[in-house]
């Protein structure tokens, strides 16, 4: 295996980008819950932005580590993880508001962090290279970190359980046909399987992501000139 410093610095940063990202999306999902009354995420310490609370030693760390190793290696691919679930009750939730609706709004809180993140980012890095601050290398960080945020939040809003897309169809499906709608959810991890380790099928979510970044980065620089 025969991986150079510039490999691994890029490993790195990957895996910083993947931590922070996560961590801000399990926040999403938690301050989301407890906004609506329901207090189990504020008690189980997630309601932080602090990263430790929301990584899996797994799915944030170990998974990403290797599958970047293995990338840069060439053995094709690339590194994917996940964060700690963040656990909420639907009945603590408050009055007036519908379980369905709640489901909806925790689960969409999660990706829509990302997308904030996202444009944070990449208002953040066109005014500073405008403006000469950064350039380079470090353009080209934050335009990875824009991107990863991008794909996170394509990838979770697919409608396949147990992504957050999929907790949103289930929301939507009228109670007399959840039973058939579990049936199929239970090959939703295999599915979702094959849409990480296979190349053509990664890019029902890879494609919209990377091209919302490059359009996105491309109209903030020719408005900020």
């Amino acid at each position: 295996m025969d991986i150079s410093a510039e490999q691994i610095r890029w490993i790195l940063i990957g895996l910083f980008v993947l931590i922070v990202s996560v961590a801000l999306h399990e926040f999403g999902h938690a301050v989301m819950a407890y906004k609506l009354g329901d207090d189990t995420p504020k008690r189980q310490g997630r309601v932080t932005l602090n990263p430790l609370a929301h990584a899996d030693p797994i799915g944030t760390f170990l998974l990403p580590l290797v599958g970047g190793v293995v990338a840069a290696s060439g053995g094709g691919g690339g590194g994917f993880g996940w964060g700690k679930p963040v656990q909420w009750n639907p009945s603590r939730i408050r009055r007036g508001v519908r379980m369905s609706t709640a489901s909806i709004l925790v689960s969409f809180a999660g990706p829509a962090m990302n997308l904030f993140l996202a444009l944070v980012i990449a208002l953040a890095s066109v005014l500073l290279v405008s403006r000469g601050v950064i350039g380079g290398r470090m353009e080209q960080i934050l335009k990875f970190a824009m991107n990863t945020n991008f794909v996170l939040f394509f990838f979770n809003l697919l409608p396949l359980p147990p992504l957050d897309g999929g907790h949103i169809a289930q929301a939507f499906v009228p109670y007399r046909q959840r039973e058939a709608f579990d049936n199929i959810a239970k090959y939703g991890p295999f599915v979702l399987l094959a849409l990480v380790m296979i190349p053509q099928l990664r890019n029902i979510f890879l494609w919209p992501a990377l091209t919302c970044g490059e359009h996105l980065y491309a109209g903030l620089r020719s408005l900020v000139g």
